[in-house]
């Protein structure tokens, strides 16, 4: 019986090539935009991380919000807090990364690397493909006497060709000799997104132990670990997290000096899932509710193809049934080639999707986490499923049943004609135009959301960073501490390189800083400031600080607003001085010269033969984090010279268009310095601006995109409802024609009822977007969730759309020959 239903539907769908090509269409499209979509969600929100047990691995943030530190890193003493004293981890890690120079087989890299504790890797559930892990002998120890490493698998794959007896064989981190002693396997990595302290790089290449010595316990300085948990098997993050509030409120009480009260300091307990997943979250959900929009607008469009073909096999099912046959087996009949219907714009919905993942990948390089693990897995598959049968039912459902409920001898009688569905668009009501209605309410829903997210990126791309990025590149080096060691030698290594930069042609500034805006770089610590009285509770200024090299300045295009520019007489031996942005300046010295005022670092209780430090100038405020975010902290920059450094950022100004094209001689002044450093991060500053809004810039362009996918599902669907029901409609236009009825009335009439359905679907979509919009207030930036002005085009637009699509067949209708109508439905 089964298979008598499918090849009856085979051949029913294959009679009505035009609407069956539409309606797959139509699904294809809805399903097609849902499964790419839930292919992402389900590797970022669905998908277990590669480690064992990951539900039970959690992150853990120091947070200071008093003192506008959302996230920081902990100091070893606190780990030693937290192993000793909390009961809801069953396993417990500490990790410090960063940048490092690997050097030997090959061409010389800078990779990422981080240190961790012997008890990191098991933690994870890691095991090695070759080789060992790291043994608590690892750890013991002083600080910088291990030589023991660990490869990343992609980095013996591409550093000794797969070979498994690299294991026992050394390579050159920073100039030293490290054994390799274990190769990790293919599946297992550290990305950024677990492990944030890895300094800019993407993973970690390289794993070393991390010994701390025997003053760790004590030592609260120097806040830049990361800790790893896994939760006791039964004990949830909400239980730990109030046993860190107990322990931070305990600490608070017992070092005041290090945790002042106003600070608020806490340890946060995060789910590993949530810390990967990140702000990614409340887009991808806001995505996945747009295209289930798309997908009801698509149902809507595909019922009403359906039943347009409701009245014309009213005869063709009375027949069946005067012959015998059920009202159970007309359903069923009908529902399953609802359901053919459906799943063949399911497996093309699966195409599309299989096709949208390349572009999809390409939006969210670099700002979706996990975006390579993005796949049509059989979670999907199942999914997509689903969705088609979901789909099938809710379109074929209310038809099937229709038409089974028809009157045979009625139908038989009437032969299909057509004026009550005539009627229908003028007053009489009907499932049409309730589809008609939702469809535009969607839409509006739909162009609503993305309406906000298209104006919130245009005014984010108006926000002035406070430096010019066209026309710079960027790099990083670091100087080998083998032919670097002396500060001076530092210091006259980075100047030659700045000189060589500017002989380039076209290079109109060279210069250096150790934290590049909009890269994920910073630091901060504590000043105090001369002469400035102390509020009651606080204990330190807590400032964004910046060292600074060659003509960085004038390279990034920062306006330098008062006061003068380092020189080459600040060197060592002479006062130290500093330049702080003018927000700094503003909240310091309000109403008062900045120039010439002192500050030193380290809080209220510092050493008092540590030196101070003079204003000399005053430059503008920098967008260092974000182009769409408040900045943190206020901001003072050193001089190189006076405290080098050999990890720099370089920047570069040139007077072309395009500064990528200097890449090879820049490449060429670095060797030319030192032909063993390796040249890494090399990237337009125009680019960097752009990765920053790259996580806005995928929820806008796959929004906009279902935006306009919405919009022309619901015109079509409109128009192609009234032309139907004017259709239909022939034989009562003929009559009122013959009436007396004019032609502009006939045409007014139509686009009357056009109008009455998408006013409604409007009315109802404005309400549903106020409701929806308000969800959204963390993706916004510089408009608000009711914002008219958006709310205003879209209604205009569907509104000019509904006129549109009822204009064309009431221009039909009022041509109709009353004589001809009349005749043609005898």
């Amino acid at each position: 019986m089964l298979m008598q239903d499918l090849r009856y539907a085979v051949r029913s769908l294959a009679a009505n090539r035009g609407l069956t090509a539409a309606a797959v269409l139509s699904l294809a499209l809805g399903i097609g935009a849902n499964t790419a979509i839930f292919s992402v969600a389900n590797a970022l929100l669905l998908r277990p991380l590669p480690y064992a047990e990951p539900d039970r691995l959690a992150i853990l943030w120091n947070r200071s919000p008093g003192l506008g530190i959302a996230e920081d890193w902990f100091s070893t003493a606190q780990y030693f807090d937290i192993k000793q004293h909390s009961t809801s981890f069953d396993a417990l890690a500490i990790a410090l990364g960063g940048l490092i120079t690997l050097t030997g087989d090959g061409q010389p890299e800078r990779i990422g690397f981080i240190r961790i504790s012997a008890s990191m890797l098991p933690l994870l559930g890691a095991t090695p493909a070759y080789g060992r892990l790291f043994t608590e002998a690892d750890d013991q120890g002083p600080p910088g006497t291990e030589r023991v490493v660990i490869l990343h698998h992609g980095t013996w794959m591409r550093r000794f060709g797969g070979d498994p007896s690299a294991i026992g064989r050394t390579i050159l981190l920073n100039g030293t000799a490290y054994e390799i002693v274990g190769i990790m396997p293919p599946a297992f990595t550290l990305p950024r997104e677990v492990m944030n302290t890895l300094g800019g790089a993407e993973e970690a290449e390289v794993l070393l132990p991390l010994r701390l010595g025997p003053e760790a316990a004590q030592r609260r300085n120097g806040e830049d670990f990361n800790i790893m948990a896994r939760l006791k098997p039964g004990v949830t993050s909400a239980q730990a997290q109030a046993e860190m509030d107990a322990l931070t409120a305990r600490l608070r009480e017992q070092y005041p000096d290090f945790y002042p009260p106003r600070g608020g300091l806490t340890f946060s307990v995060v789910p590993l899932q949530d810390e990967v997943v990140g702000d990614v979250r409340t887009p991808l959900l806001l995505l996945l509710g747009s295209v289930g929009l798309v997908l009801l607008i698509a149902c809507a469009n595909v019922a009403n193809l359906v039943m347009s073909q409701v009245l014309g096999r009213r005869k063709e099912v009375a027949v069946r049934a005067a012959l015998g046959a059920s009202r159970l087996r007309i359903v069923r009949q009908l529902l399953t080639e609802n359901l053919v219907l459906a799943l063949c714009g399911g497996m093309a919905g699966v195409l599309l999707a299989l096709w949208s993942l390349d572009v999809i990948q390409a939006l969210g390089a670099g700002s979706i986490p996990r975006i390579g693990e993005i796949r049509i897995d059989p979670r999907v598959l199942a999914f997509s499923a689903l969705v088609s049968t979901g789909a099938g039912l809710l379109v074929g459902l209310y038809p099937a049943l229709r038409l089974g409920r028809a009157d045979a001898a009625r139908a038989l009688h009437d032969g299909g004609r057509g004026a009550s569905a005539g009627q229908a668009l003028w007053g009489r009501g009907g499932l049409r135009q309730a589809l008609v209605a939702a469809q535009f309410a969607l839409c509006l829903m739909v162009l609503v959301t993305a309406g906000l997210l298209v104006r919130s990126f245009a005014r984010v791309q108006q926000v002035a960073p406070g430096f010019d990025p066209a026309g710079v590149l960027t790099f990083q080096v670091s100087l080998g501490a083998q032919k670097f060691r002396e500060p001076e030698r530092v210091y006259e290594g980075y100047r030659g390189l700045w000189e060589t930069l500017e002989q380039i042609p076209g290079v109109t500034a060279a210069g250096g800083v150790t934290a590049l805006p909009l890269s994920e770089m910073f630091a901060w610590g504590p000043i105090t400031v001369e002469g400035r009285a102390v509020s009651p509770g606080e204990r330190f200024i807590n400032v964004d600080q910046r060292t600074i090299a060659g003509d960085y300045f004038a390279a990034m295009g920062i306006p330098l607003i008062k006061g003068r520019n380092f020189t080459e007489d600040d060197r060592p031996g002479t006062p130290h001085v500093v330049i702080v942005d003018e927000l700094m300046a503003d909240q310091l010295w309000p109403g008062l010269d900045p120039i010439g005022k002192r500050i030193r670092t380290g809080g209220f209780d510092v050493r008092p033969d540590t030196p101070w430090m003079t204003v000399v100038g005053v430059t503008g405020r920098v967008k260092q984090y974000t182009l769409d975010g408040p900045e943190p902290r206020i901001a003072m920059y050193h001089w190189h010279r006076q405290r080098p450094g050999r990890n720099l950022s370089v920047v570069v100004r040139g007077a072309g268009d395009d500064p990528a094209t200097l890449t090879p001689a820049v490449r060429q002044a670095v060797r030319d310095l030192d032909p063993d450093l390796p040249i890494y991060g090399v990237k337009t500053m125009d680019a960097r601006v752009a990765a920053s809004l790259a996580q806005r810039r995928f929820a806008v362009a796959l929004l906009a995109f279902f935006g306009v996918l919405a919009f022309a599902l619901a015109a079509i669907g409109t128009f192609g409802v009234i032309a139907h029901l004017v259709s239909q409609g022939t034989r009562e236009i003929g009559i009122r024609m013959a009436l007396g009825a004019t032609p502009e009335r006939i045409s007014a009439m139509v686009v009357r009822g056009g109008l009455m359905m998408s006013a409604i679907g409007i009315a109802i979509g404005l309400a549903g977007a106020l409701v929806l919009t308000r969800y959204m207030q963390s993706l916004l930036f510089g408009v608000t969730p009711g914002d008219p002005l958006t709310f205003a085009i879209v209604t205009a637009l569907l509104l000019a759309t509904a006129v549109l699509a009822a204009w064309l067949p009431a221009r039909r209708a009022a041509r109709i020959d009353p004589l001809i109508s009349l005749r043609a439905d005898e």
